[in-house]
């Protein structure tokens, strides 16, 4: 059931209880989280985190700790499936689930006892009807009820045959409403999205209570920039939700004339700004972020030889030498770096990049550190998905979780490096996919494989880089094909995952369009491909269009999956 007022339902019935926080693998699941521990310090609760990558160790973490805690907390997992048939709770033990993952399973939203939704109101859920969904089993006894042998007296039988008859509609009217359930539950499911940020449902808790700090406020918009990096909610809710942090920006970092009230310069900052879509620019060199960023890199087709030359007219056309623009930014003239955006912008229009600027927000460490928001997701990113392995498996999470924080600066700066890594990586397999023809269309859809000694192909083997890589792919392939059908085509991408094991993980990205309202019809297509074929598939992954499976189904996991889609 959804919770209208989250501090009376939610925060005052765990604050003097012992909680268990069950915490996703993605940045703004561990914004999210930030925000509950700072509140969770402020009233000394007592708490166990355990981090869980999938619905298999989701499981298991509840099997382990069920008999010591009686309520849960679940963030950015849960709210897609149904909880109770999963995890099979006791009677008493209750679920408080902050997830961004929609649709929201209609067991969960009906639940009023055990199952507690912390969803933003005015989120646009269109959840259906109870009666249209559920209905009660007393019909269905009547239905085996009276049996006759045929020797009852005339008007005994009279009764009975209006009786069956009563009966046999009841029958077809159950027929109906069974096969109008299905429609408006395929309806309802069809679509995986994303909702609000659980960063920002956090932050709004800590605001009603009067608790909201500057961190709190800053780790919400890195939630919400989570979301837009990782190309999850549109354009439209993008702004919306800016705007929305704007004003708690204007009220926690507002700065007096007077030098009684002036913030000192060794505070933290929050500013709202206008900046450049130029991936790590700030702690990068301006040539490098130009040719790692998925969008001018896609836009000036740089993976040819005729897109290299559009680069440098680029540069020229903004009157930067080449010897200053492949310096490291913070060297850069200061001359050149005071109009540095309005330069950029106007020759970015002539090239056909008219979306280089955007809405964002940075921050800053005193004089020397500047941060914008992207700059921190990228980086937690990347130390989550660190591949060089350090220690027992919840290493990385506990790292990126640190990355968070303001005192841990030397973590972050590391995430940075893993980003630049990443990011390479990223462009290198986009340029060697389109120029080696790896994007092939099926029909109904591009598909892509990723073989095994590609280079960085174990990066890949993780689901949020390979995502990123997919979208990336996408959008440079949307850039440089002349076929028009294809330009509206989604993408499937499959990359080696455990070559031990046979096993390779699939993504489903949804076409490239401006109009596209960021659903994913992947993960229901998926769910049946497998069924139908019997393919040894592990639908593990909180992302219902992320799957793994076994390299020999491939084949004739593809051939039904297009099938089903044309």
């Amino acid at each position: 059931m959804f919770v209208s007022d989250c501090r009376r339902e939610f925060y005052d019935l765990i604050v003097s209880q012992r909680v268990l926080l069950l915490v996703a693998s993605d940045v703004d699941a561990l914004c999210a989280c930030k925000i509950l521990q700072a509140l969770f310090q402020c009233d000394h609760v007592q708490y166990t985190l355990v981090p869980v990558a999938g619905w298999q160790e989701l499981e298991t973490a509840f099997l382990e700790h069920k008999d010591q805690f009686k309520y849960f907390v679940l963030i950015n997992c849960g709210a897609n499936v149904d909880l109770l048939e999963i995890l099979q709770p006791e009677e008493n033990t209750l679920f408080f689930v902050c997830d961004s993952h929609r649709p929201i399973n209609v067991v969960n939203v009906y639940n009023d006892t055990q199952i507690k939704l912390l969803v933003k109101q005015d989120d646009d859920l269109d959840v259906p009807a109870y009666d249209d969904i559920f209905r009660d089993e007393e019909d269905e006894e009547e239905d085996s009820e009276h049996e006759s042998d045929g020797s009852e007296p005339l008007e005994k039988r009279r009764r009975f045959e209006e009786e069956v008859i009563e009966r046999t509609m009841k029958r077809r009217q159950r027929r109906e409403w069974e096969a109008r359930r299905r429609e408006i539950l395929f309806d309802y499911e069809q679509y995986e999205y994303h909702g609000t940020s659980s960063a920002m449902v956090m932050f709004d808790l800590a605001w009603i209570m009067s608790k909201d700090l500057n961190d709190m406020l800053w780790w919400a918009i890195v939630g919400l920039t989570d979301q837009w990096v990782q190309d999850k909610i549109t354009q439209m809710k993008y702004v919306t939700d800016i705007g929305i942090l704007q004003r708690h920006v204007s009220r926690h970092n507002h700065r007096n004339e007077d030098e009684e009230n002036s913030l000192s310069i060794d505070c933290m900052r929050i500013a709202f700004e206008y900046d450049l879509r130029l991936a790590l620019y700030q702690h990068w060199s301006l040539y490098e972020s130009l040719c790692n960023t998925s969008y001018t890199s896609a836009r000036l087709k740089l993976w040819s030889v005729q897109g290299q030359k559009r680069l440098q007219e680029f540069l020229a056309d903004m009157g930067l030498p080449l010897k200053q623009v492949k310096q490291k930014f913070n060297s850069m003239d200061m001359s050149l770096k005071e109009n540095l955006r309005e330069m950029i912008e106007e020759s970015a229009n002539k090239f056909g990049m008219k979306d280089l600027r955007v809405q964002t927000f940075s921050i800053h460490f005193g004089f020397k550190n500047k941060f914008s928001a992207s700059d921190i997701v990228y980086a937690t990113t990347s130390l989550m998905e660190n591949i060089e392995k350090e220690g027992p498996e919840t290493t990385n999470f506990i790292k990126a979780l640190d990355s968070l924080s303001r005192g841990n600066l030397d973590k972050l700066h590391q995430g940075l490096d893993l980003a630049k890594k990443q990011l390479r990586a990223i462009q290198q397999t986009v340029a060697s996919c389109i120029c080696t023809n790896l994007v092939i269309s099926q029909g109904p859809f591009l598909y892509c494989s990723l073989m095994e000694g590609t280079p960085d192909v174990k990066l890949f083997s993780k689901p949020v880089s390979l995502c990123l890589l997919s979208k990336y792919l996408l959008k440079s392939f949307v850039c440089s094909t002349k076929n028009k059908r294809c330009k509206l085509l989604p993408l499937v991408m499959a990359a080696p995952m455990d070559v031990e094991q046979g096993t390779v993980i699939m993504v489903g990205i949804p076409p490239e369009i401006e109009s596209s309202d960021k659903k994913n019809f992947f993960g229901r297509a998926f769910e049946k491909a497998a069924e139908s074929t019997n393919s040894r598939t592990l639908h593990n992954h909180f992302e219902m269009s992320i799957i793994e499976l076994k390299t020999e189904d491939r084949s004739k996991f593809l051939d039904a999956l297009i099938s089903l889609l044309s």
